[in-house]
């Protein structure tokens, strides 16, 4: 039996980032069957291998942006003979919807369901649904790290699942669920170790919990033995708890470089209209200014274009990156499937789109004031990312990344950046071209 695990493409290109699951899922495989012929792909690096590929069973992850052209593949699969079974958060939400381009779905965690899945498939028994159960987090194979050899330089590690705040834009949540399941730490040191890099990625949808922040601390003393370099994604809040600075330097002494924080929304009121402010705190640039003051450097995401946002927020985007001498990465606010907001702004969604257009770089919705037009908002998205990733921030950046970090942490902002510019600048040539084509599916609603 000859099984291929796919991760379909990603908007903007290729990234050094290898996709976390293909690598677990096929450490869950060899765990379940050492028979199994495993083979895994990141579609990104290697486009053009689904025309030949050949296969008995497809294991293809979605997220609401990939789930186009990983519909696209499968269709290329099945054609040869092969079956398709669907996972990831996109056909867990949409399991009628994915079920139209596959042979199974599974919904939620994979522990419990994939195990099942190979059982059926071999003995020609194949349900369409499977719903994987949420499951305490102890006996969690190690990635068969190495397995995918196309140029990805970060492995992903994960240490917990959930999130307990309720950010109306987050589909986390509703996946898996509310309640923060650990990991043991012994266990993530053991993975650590496994990665044959000598730098890697905490994928947790944050490293630090407050509450938690003991929890924190040990897990960061645990890996200092390590000696590798990491960054991770991680709230502001807990930041500036009393544990706060022992927990920031716990994780600069185990190697921490860079933490990615969602800034999410650059007006208070558009924070609280997302329901943010659990995560963030009361006061979210001290916080920044803590992080950097621990000798750790700061990428911070956020939303542009919601029904709360202004024009002049674009302009305050790019002046509060030089303000905080940080990166910023921004995105069009994105209504996921299964979310609060997408519920909320369901009544001013433009029902033509699909989710090709779920990229964060559309306007996806009406907007109530007649300026925030949706050409005028992508337009602005571009020129505003593009600015952030110009020549000369980027390297101005190098001045404010701590020497603490150096050259590491130095030659990540790098990697962290010019990947994204380059695939930013190819997107706004083909929006330049295709926005009239966009602009009439945007007025249907």
């Amino acid at each position: 039996m000859k099984l291929a695990i796919i991760f379909p493409p990603l908007p903007f290109g290729w990234t050094p980032v290898a996709p976390p699951i293909l690598e677990y899922l096929a450490a869950l495989t060899r765990r379940e069957d050492s028979s199994i012929e495993i083979e895994v792909y990141s579609a990104s690096a290697t486009p053009d291998v689904f025309d030949t590929l050949d296969c008995d069973l497809a294991a293809i992850s979605l997220l609401t942006p990939t789930s186009v052209p990983g519909y696209k593949i499968a269709a290329k699969l099945r054609a040869r003979g092969a079956k398709v079974v669907f996972g990831g958060i996109h056909a867990s939400l949409l399991p009628e919807e994915a079920i139209q381009h596959g042979d199974a779905v599974v919904s939620g965690e994979a522990e419990t369901a994939w195990p099942q899945v190979l059982r059926d498939f071999k003995s020609g028994s194949l349900k369409r649904f499977y719903e994987g159960e949420r499951l305490q987090l102890d006996d969690l194979p190690t990635p068969l790290y190495g397995m995918l050899k196309h140029g990805h330089q970060f492995r992903v590690v994960n240490t917990s699942r959930g999130c307990p705040y309720n950010c109306t834009f987050c589909s986390v949540k509703p996946f898996m669920g509310a309640d923060i399941r650990f990991r043991p730490i012994d266990h993530v040191v053991r993975d650590v170790a496994a990665i044959p890099e000598n730098m890697y990625i905490n994928g947790d949808e944050n490293i630090w919990w407050q509450g938690f922040e003991q929890r924190a601390i040990d897990m960061f003393t645990a890996l200092k033995g390590s000696k590798k370099k990491w960054m991770g994604f991680g709230s502001l809040r807990p930041v500036l708890t009393p544990a706060g600075s022992r927990m920031l330097n716990a994780a600069r002494e185990s190697g921490m470089l860079t933490v990615w924080v969602g800034w999410d929304a650059i007006s208070d009121d558009a924070l609280t209209a997302y329901r943010a402010n659990g995560k963030i705190g009361v006061d979210r640039e001290r916080a920044v200014k803590t992080l950097r003051d621990h000798g750790i450097d700061v990428s911070l995401f956020y939303m542009l274009g919601g029904r709360n946002d202004s024009l002049d927020d674009f302009k305050r985007s790019v002046e509060l990156a030089d303000r905080l001498g940080v990166s910023m990465h921004p995105s069009l606010l994105v209504p996921y499937p299964g979310t609060e907001l997408r519920r909320q702004y369901e009544p001013y969604l433009y029902k033509d789109l699909g989710w090709e257009y779920y990229t964060g770089a559309y306007a996806l919705f009406e907007h109530p004031d007649p300026a925030m037009s949706p050409e005028v908002r992508e337009e602005l998205f571009y020129k505003s990312s593009l600015e952030l990733l110009s020549t000369w921030r980027v390297i101005s950046h190098m001045r404010h990344v701590p020497l603490s970090g150096f050259p590491y942490a130095h030659i990540l902002s790098l990697m962290n950046q010019l990947p994204v510019r380059t695939g930013m600048k190819i997107a706004y040539e083909k929006w330049k071209v295709d926005k009239g084509e966009v602009r009439k599916k945007q007025y249907v609603r």
